[in-house]
């Protein structure tokens, strides 16, 4: 019982809308309806500043890193942690706070897997931040991380998290179907432009 009550408040904990939330404490724009509408902290980051992005992103991380933290003090189960990912994630992707809208996932996928397993996630953070910083894409270095995510699951022989990482290797991915035709077809914008 206690563990279903868990992925509950882990789907509500994902589902918190932290950058909607200091956009509206701040009186800033609604991140909805500008730049790519996305409540992400890249498009919070354009539309209401880098500070406000930034928060929006550590916020998110968290939620992910909390949930699967709590989990694993008192469950050392992999499916039990694997499905308290999944949670969170998916209220972070479908909020119940936001009509079942809500961000593409990345800062709360890098928050799950600094819980699950923090060297592999450290490695693909690092390569992702690279590739950010060379190529000015943040939608590239997002799919780099968690492309990357398996293959270090594997070089680590963390086997029994192969599954919850494949399974949020495609949901983000998913949440980037536009990006990855815009990058296909040089149209993406860098993180570096402000909507």
């Amino acid at each position: 019982m206690l563990s279903i009550l868990w992925l509950g408040m882990s789907y509500l904990i994902g589902a918190i809308p932290f950058g909607l939330l200091l956009t509206k404490m701040r009186g800033l724009p609604d991140p909805r309806l500008h730049g790519s509408k996305n409540m992400g902290a890249t498009n919070v980051a354009r539309v209401c500043g880098t500070c406000c992005g930034a928060m929006t992103l550590i916020l998110d991380a968290l939620k992910g890193l909390f949930a699967v933290g709590v989990a694993a003090s008192f469950s050392d189960s992999w499916l039990f942690l694997s499905l308290t990912a999944l949670a969170v994630l998916l209220g972070h992707m479908f909020s119940v706070f936001l009509d079942g809208k809500g961000g593409k996932g990345v800062a709360t996928t890098v928050g799950i897997f600094l819980g699950l397993a923090f060297w592999p996630a450290v490695l693909a953070l690092i390569v992702c931040l690279t590739v950010i910083k060379l190529g000015g894409y943040v939608s590239l270095g997002s799919l780099v991380l968690v492309t990357l995510m398996p293959i270090f699951m594997l070089l680590t022989e963390s086997y029994s998290l192969l599954p919850v990482t494949l399974i949020i290797m495609a949901l983000v991915y998913s949440r980037h179907k536009d990006n990855i035709q815009r990058l296909a077809q040089g149209e993406e914008q860098s993180w570096r432009c402000r909507a």
